[in-house]
């Protein structure tokens, strides 16, 4: 059974209208204002239905409430619908809301997120290939989340993990960090690293969906190099992808965003329901926040990787060095290292 949170205001009773005969037996549907106690270790679906503004004042309500909290939702797996009268706002609501949910202890599936802007002009794709229109493509996609979280199983143990990066060794305060990462981990995981700073690594070419299909069903990109012969096979083996992030004016450095844009072609073969997703973010001021939204939206909410819960680990550190001789970090190190061979 799922525990549906769904925020009240003027456009929540047609969500409302929408998910209740679609949902499992013995669900029940919440609204956050009456409280989040007892939600540990539940099957969460988070439901906002957004107003002109694209606001929902008891959304934000309960956004704050999970901010403040680190073990509110424990042990939870979870997934979101969001819906909008406008055309914008949705995928950056559901993205906060991921990450404040992940912070305090929510687990979310691979694809976790169903949105519908006002037009539904998001699922024309959708509906050309199925042959349909939008409001059947996008009743059908909730229809196929609401399975998949009721149906949901943990993955099996991690026995692969695999780490990407664009820094510089002699230079990175980031991988300063996956040093000591990596020292924790258990010696029986195997562990690869792959630098994708030697200027190779072309973006994509924005193939069509079958073209993009038909590289992927070969097992291979329009641009091949690197991703193809490297990243994509170790990819499939991983149980684990450790995304090395320097904060880089609040963005993902260019090597990195253009591997995840590259994946498309491997995910059009292949889901990856089965692979976590860690990030360690380290910024030289703040936004590091900024940084672990990106990869739940890119890797997560898109590729269909698993969110464990509290998949991020977020420094401050600007000089060279200055990582390592920060109070705690070899604990909190340690940590976390502990916390990826066991999600």
């Amino acid at each position: 059974m799922l525990t549906v949170l769904l925020p009240e205001n003027d456009h929540s009773p047609a969500l409302r209208d929408l998910l209740a005969p679609l949902l499992p037996p013995g669900s029940d549907i919440r609204d956050p204002d009456d409280g989040l106690e007892d939600l540990a270790g539940r099957r969460l679906l988070f439901a906002v239905a957004l107003d002109e503004g694209g606001c929902n004042m008891a959304y934000y309500r309960m956004l704050s409430r999970l901010r403040r909290s680190t073990d509110l939702l424990s042990d939870s797996i979870g997934a979101c619908i969001v819906t909008g009268v406008g055309e914008f706002y949705t995928k950056d609501v559901a993205r906060d809301m991921v990450f404040a949910a992940n912070q305090a202890g929510c687990g979310f599936l691979g694809r976790p997120l169903v949105e519908a802007t006002g037009s539904l002009r998001n699922f024309r794709t959708q509906a050309q290939i199925g042959g349909t229109d939008e409001v059947t493509a996008f009743h059908a996609a909730v229809a196929e989340l609401l399975s998949r979280l009721n149906g949901w199983e943990k993955p099996a143990p991690i026995r692969h993990v695999l780490a990407l990066h664009a820094s510089q060794r002699t230079t990175s305060n980031t991988l300063a960090l996956w040093e000591l990462v990596k020292a924790g981990l258990p010696s029986d995981l195997g562990v690869q690293e792959i630098c994708l700073r030697n200027g190779t690594m072309a973006d994509c070419n924005g193939c069509s969906y079958t073209a993009c299909l038909h590289f992927g069903e070969q097992g291979g990109c329009f641009y091949g190099g690197p991703m193809v012969d490297e990243v994509y096979p170790a990819v499939r083996k991983c149980d684990a992808l450790v995304m090395l992030c320097a904060n880089y004016n609040d963005a993902l450095a260019a090597n990195l965003t253009a591997c995840v844009n590259r994946l498309t072609a491997l995910f059009r073969q292949t889901r990856m329901y089965d692979k976590r997703i860690f990030g360690l973010i380290v910024s030289g001021y703040s936004g590091g926040d900024l940084l672990a939204r990106q990869l739940i939206s890119a890797l997560n909410m898109n590729k269909s990787f698993y969110l464990p819960p509290r998949f991020s680990l977020l420094e401050t550190a600007n000089e060279r060095g200055s990582l390592v001789k920060l109070p705690g970090i070899e604990a909190q190190a340690a940590a976390f290292a502990w916390h990826i061979a066991e999600s």
